[in-house]
């Protein structure tokens, strides 16, 4: 059985979904790797490196996509699908809820596809969890980004020009992008807050130091597999009065609320905006899918009523070695669900991993959520 990794080809993508340490791993069950030329070369990986864990470098760029097994980081181009060999076994992120064209297009072209996104939420799935890797990621870098941007120190200072107060910081959501905000602010001195509409989270925030905030208003919106859930009409006007109020004393916000395969919910009005310091910063992590801000704009860094709005995409692959490292280990623990002895696949899709995974299969979309996305 043969695996490969194609050079990543979406603008500004620097990781890789292999790495040479997982390679050996592989390569000891009994699998032959493949790797395009300079597929890791962004992540720090030479091709010496991929060869000396047992790989072999692909002749070129057809070459790395032929193969019984490919793996992905990022977005598919067009012509890329093309490259699959029909029959072929496709992973990676793949996001069909959100790109069901491209479910489509794997179905016509008869491959079988597993996207890393749709994994169950369960105990056994955690070390193939890449939502949860990447996002604390994005959770790390948000905080440096925003310190960067700010005019302000994040911890407290005593001086002989005075005393320096702290910097305030308010994470929008406490999931794992939000969660790991809140400790890397903490760690740089800052006085963090977070509110979420999930009660669960409390403890969790409060562990690492910042203060939960919520309404008196019952906003309980815990969603299935511990994601959030959308609010009903009146819930969403009293969490957005919350949040403007709250946010009026704030250096720093941070959001990071998403909800499965939806628009990102909008918690920062205009009017919220309107209300902040002048010189305050927002980093909105939910930018790629509208942004949490009213007036984000995703892909740039924007002023608006004097405050810097940030909406980044793809943090991650701005921190390509790390992020590389647990993306090849979290894919190759969910590959190696169906690679039987000897290096053979074996597809059980009763697996709870590998049937809720599943996207495409005999040329069929056969994921129920990814059916309803296309009919949509």
């Amino acid at each position: 059985m043969i695996i490969s990794v194609p050079k990543e080809s979406a603008p500004g993508e620097q990781r890789v979904a292999l790495t040479p340490d997982v390679v050996k791993r592989l390569v000891k069950q009994g699998v032959e790797v493949r790797v395009e030329r300079d597929a890791g070369l962004a992540a720090s990986h030479a091709d010496a490196d991929y060869e000396a864990a047992g790989a072999t470098i692909a002749a070129d760029a057809n070459a790395a996509w032929q193969a019984d097994i490919v793996l992905r980081v990022g977005k598919l181009a067009d012509d890329e699908v093309g490259r699959l060999r029909e029959g072929s076994i496709l992973v990676g992120m793949l996001y069909p809820l959100t790109n069901p064209r491209l479910a489509k297009q794997l179905a016509d072209r008869k491959v079988t596809s597993f996207s890393l996104d749709q994994l169950p939420r369960i105990t056994r799935a955690q070390a193939m969890d890449v939502l949860s890797s990447m996002s604390t990621i994005a959770g790390y870098r948000a905080v440096l980004m925003s310190a960067a941007t700010s005019g302000k120190f994040f911890q407290m200072l005593v001086t002989a020009a005075g005393t320096i107060a702290p910097s305030k910081v308010f994470v929008l959501g406490a999931g794992v992008a939000g969660l790991q905000a809140i400790a890397t602010a903490k760690r740089l001195g800052a006085v963090v807050s977070a509110f979420d509409v999930r009660p669960a989270v409390k403890e969790q925030v409060e562990s690492l130091g910042a203060k939960f905030v919520s309404p008196e208003a019952d906003l309980s919106a815990e969603g299935e597999g511990g994601y959030a859930k959308e609010l009903s009409e009146d819930q969403h006007k009293k969490e957005l009065e919350f949040i403007g109020q709250h946010a009026k004393d704030m250096d720093v916000i941070i959001t990071t609320a998403l909800i499965p395969g939806k628009p990102a919910p909008e918690l920062i009005t205009e009017d919220a905006l309107k209300g902040m310091r002048h010189g305050a910063v927002i980093v909105d992590l939910a930018a790629e899918m509208g942004g949490n801000c009213k007036l984000t704009e995703a892909g740039k860094t924007v002023e608006k009523h004097g405050v810097t709005l940030i909406g980044p995409l793809n943090l991650p692959a701005g921190m390509p070695v790390h992020a590389s490292q647990m993306y090849s280990k979290n894919i190759v623990t969910l590959v190696s669900e169906f690679i039987g002895e000897e290096g053979a696949i074996e597809l059980d899709f009763e697996n709870d991993v590998v049937g809720p995974s599943t996207v495409t299969h005999q040329g069929e979309i056969v994921n129920e959520r990814v059916k309803d996305a296309v009919g949509a």
